[in-house]
């Protein structure tokens, strides 16, 4: 079976009706934080709406099995929350009992497209969302068709779940499944990045001048693998198989890009300078450009002076070189046991 959106007919739907459930989190003061291992969501766009993990049981509200719809912040990201979490005063959760995890998935996106209409200076007040409207797929009866919701989503897992079998099988020989030494047993040692990477800018695009397209535009966001649009501009920023690192706006943080994209003046690209490079490298090497997060704000850039200079810690052979096998492989084997992992969950 291949179910298709574009085969079903529409129809708009009052939020309130789809969702009887519909409840704001409560205020709890960053100062207020207590340790613990539960979901604190609020209103960012990436993490599933996760802003960190609090132990905090009084004083709060406590929702699971629902969605997380951002009222302010990232406004409009909803997401689906299968198990329990606190929620802040910047998301409401919308629930209705009678739907699983694949109607929810379902759902999650179509209630995200509402954030086309909302800003960081137009939030989602409870008045709004009681009146807010989606569109959903309907049945004969010219109700929401549920079951078809769920099949297609089911589908679309099913087919996700044979890629991920496919590439395990194919790729079974190059990925490591044991013998790679622990993190805390190597040698590290600190390097500048200007000597690990070519640097080069990218550039200026305004939104009047982008035209529509397939091609990625990589723009200083923490979001979305760093793209904010979709274009069929080129300019001499066009670049693959780079690592993307904001120096404005979400600064410091940084995506692969496998594939070929054009990139904002916001985004350095970041290549290495003694080897090709590939994913599993690059994202070894991304993790440890983001521990450098926390000294740069908006008020302290991470321009490219800065940048050039800034040192990370590597992990380094006998030459007290950096280690590019070692860090290849060390994500090899990770990514064998996280694949693996999920899908034992899958099949149980």
């Amino acid at each position: 079976m291949d179910l298709q959106l574009k085969n079903k007919n529409w129809k708009e739907f009052d939020l309130k009706d789809i969702f009887p459930k519909i409840q704001r989190g409560k205020r709890l003061k960053k100062a207020d934080h207590q340790k613990g291992k539960v979901p604190y969501v609020s209103s960012t766009a990436s993490n599933n709406g996760i802003d960190g993990f609090i132990g905090n049981n009084e004083g709060v509200r406590i929702f699971s099995d629902c969605l997380s719809l951002a009222n302010s912040g990232s406004v409009g990201s909803c997401f689906y929350q299968p198990s329990k979490f606190v929620a802040s005063d910047h998301v409401t959760k919308l629930e209705n009992p009678k739907f699983n995890k694949y109607v929810y998935l379902f759902l999650s996106s179509v209630v995200n497209r509402i954030s086309e209409k909302y800003s960081f200076n137009r939030e989602i007040n409870d008045t709004r969302i009681k009146k807010e409207k989606i569109l959903l797929p309907v049945n004969k009866d010219d109700k929401p068709d549920f079951e078809f919701m769920e099949k297609f989503m089911r589908e679309k897992e099913a087919k996700l779940l044979e890629k991920y079998k496919n590439y395990i099988s194919l790729n079974i020989s190059n990925l490591k499944r044991g013998g790679v030494i622990p993190l805390s047993e190597v040698q590290w040692l600190e390097f500048e990045i200007e000597n690990i990477f070519n640097i080069n800018s990218g550039k200026r695009l305004t939104k009047a001048d982008m035209k529509k397209g397939a091609k990625p535009f990589i723009g200083a966001t923490d979001s979305n693998n760093g793209i904010t649009q979709f274009v069929s501009n080129t300019n001499n920023s066009e670049d693959s198989n780079v690592l993307g690192v904001n120096y404005n706006g979400s600064v410091v943080e940084n995506f692969y890009h496998p594939y070929k994209a054009i990139f904002s003046d916001d985004v350095k690209r970041l290549s290495f300078k003694k080897n090709e490079g590939n994913k599993h490298l690059f994202l070894f090497v991304k993790t440890q450009i983001l521990k450098q997060k926390a000294k740069y704000q908006y008020g302290y850039k991470f321009n490219g002076t800065r940048m050039n200079k800034q040192k990370i810690m590597l992990p380094v052979n006998d030459q007290n070189e950096p280690d590019y096998d070692y860090m290849e492989n060390y994500m090899k084997q990770l990514e064998y046991k996280k694949l693996n992992e999920y899908l034992r969950k899958k099949r149980t």
